[in-house]
């Protein structure tokens, strides 16, 4: 059967070139991306190597349009590949907009997405090191709250959890991402009956963008990448690497782990304290 791939915020960066590492592996690649401009015109980079290459507008939020994607990828085929790589930084909005697109727009990629997995389905969801901010016992109110993401109160439950420090945008994104870690071990279980696997994967300071857009409003972030014990920060193609080998058969028995792309800084600062989103 015709095997099919999809990225989500596979218009730039870090999302298309998971998109070009996909091209080889999948028979029918949906590229996925807000701004229907930047899909289309991943599409017509990547046609022609390998995959036939379909972009589609969509925002990640837009439980309607997922179904719809989901309709899409069942017509093509078998679902064979997920790399959910759409998201905003603290910079791009304000604490409700961030918890709603990093993690509740996850969530409902899930649910759109959960019906089409079979035998040999693997997904990766984005998260990022700034989880590893988040404290070592989080309030279990807190926790509660995130394991709904779903449930329409939960922006209000999580901040009666956790009060107003996370209505700060770098709070926020990192609540969100240790949703997403949280969100991909529930998953697991989840779709592991049904033959499917799901990791999930969390940058460091990565050169796209994004990142670019984020390290001018927070200059911190250079002195981390001073602290990185590689020296550097990372490339696009470095994690989409990593994310390949996570959706590959080779990764056969990995699933509800987070991967850790951030060239060593975590361990340089003693596992948390990260300045910055």
């Amino acid at each position: 059967m015709t095997t099919v791939g999809v990225v989500t915020g596979g218009g730039r960066g870090m999302g298309l070139e998971c998109a070009r590492r996909l091209t080889g592996r999948v028979d029918r690649l949906l590229v996925v991306d807000r701004d229907g401009a930047g899909a289309t015109a991943a599409a017509e980079e990547l046609s022609g190597h390998g995959a036939v290459v379909e972009p589609v507008e969509l925002d990640i939020t837009d439980g309607a349009g997922l179904t719809g994607l989901a309709r899409r990828a069942s017509r093509l085929g078998r679902l064979r590949a997920v790399a959910h790589a759409a998201g905003i930084s603290p910079t791009m909005g304000d604490w409700r907009r961030i918890l709603t697109v990093d993690l509740v727009g996850t969530a409902l990629l899930h649910e759109a997405l959960r019906p089409l997995v079979t035998r040999g389905t693997a997904m990766v969801c984005f998260a990022s090191m700034s989880a590893d901010l988040v404290p070592a016992e989080p309030p279990e109110a807190a926790e509660d709250a995130l394991g709904e993401p779903l449930d329409p109160r939960f922006l209000d439950r999580l901040r009666a959890a956790l009060g107003p420090s996370v209505e700060e945008p770098g709070t926020a994104y990192t609540w969100a991402k240790h949703g997403v870690r949280r969100l991909v071990r529930r998953e697991a279980v989840r779709i592991g009956a049904l033959g499917g696997r799901v990791c999930s994967v969390s940058p460091g300071i990565i050169g796209t963008p994004q990142g670019r857009q984020e390290a001018a409003h927070h200059p911190s972030m250079k002195a981390m990448v001073e602290r990185t014990p590689l020296g550097r920060e990372g490339r696009p193609e470095e994690v989409a690497a990593v994310v390949a080998f996570l959706l590959s058969d080779e990764a056969s028995f990995l699933t509800g782990v987070d991967v850790r792309v951030d060239g060593g800084v975590i361990s340089a600062l003693g596992g948390g304290a990260v300045p910055g989103p």
